[in-house]
């Protein structure tokens, strides 16, 4: 004879789930509102870019008791047009991360709404799990690389319209420089594993429905 085991929640236990639902689909629609500002900021007129430098002294705490040092590491430039490819980097850096935050965020509430109907272990889901943990780490590596290409274009755009002999620019920002955040990086192998464990799970409630 056969058997269907159906586990449910609890009332508490649905409200948090619940909540994290709502949470996770808030936090994609800011996200989505976050990609469209940033196409306004940096495909409209007088474009804004934050460009390292080389470091400069913040002469206002000289003097100042337990101030040893102090520099200045980036400047805000606005310039009045940007080259489309070079707008299309600074794009990258800002959309490629949200884009990331909305894949899992659209994970979570679909993992909520699968614990809530007592089916978390699914194929499906460990494979939706996956992408995200590529959307992480592309788009938090990726969007790095992105930005430092296109300031770096942005500084030899300076330098091309330098008055000719002046070093000036050259020597105040960085021609190319790319700081990077490995975190991205380890939150999706994190979610790899995660999507390891469901496809485990899936396969171990399947096992299991058939001995029943």
């Amino acid at each position: 004879m056969y058997a269907t085991q159906r586990n449910s929640t609890t009332r508490a236990e649905g409200i948090a789930l619940g909540v994290i639902a709502t949470g996770a689909i808030s936090v994609a629609i800011v996200a989505v509102v976050a990609i469209v500002q940033r196409a306004f900021a940096v495909f409209g007129a007088d474009v804004t870019v934050p460009l390292p430098v080389t470091g400069g002294d913040v002469t206002v705490l000289d003097g100042v008791p337990g101030i040893n040092d102090a520099q200045y590491t980036s400047a805000d430039v606005t310039f009045a047009t940007v080259p489309a490819g070079t707008s299309w980097m600074l794009f990258l850096e800002g959309a490629l991360p949200a884009l990331a935050t909305i894949g899992v965020c659209g994970v979570t509430w679909w993992l909520g709404v699968s614990l809530l109907r007592a089916r978390p272990f699914r194929r499906a889901m460990s494979v939706a799990i996956g992408v995200a943990a590529c959307l992480v780490i592309a788009g938090g590596i990726l969007g790095q690389l992105f930005g430092a290409i296109g300031r770096a274009i942005l500084v030899e755009q300076l330098v091309e319209v330098q008055a000719a002999g002046d070093a000036a620019v050259s020597e105040t920002f960085w021609t190319f420089l790319l700081q990077v955040d490995l975190a991205p990086f380890g939150w999706g192998l994190a979610l790899a594993l995660i999507a390891a464990s469901f496809e485990i799970g899936a396969r171990l409630q399947r096992e299991t429905e058939g001995l029943v």
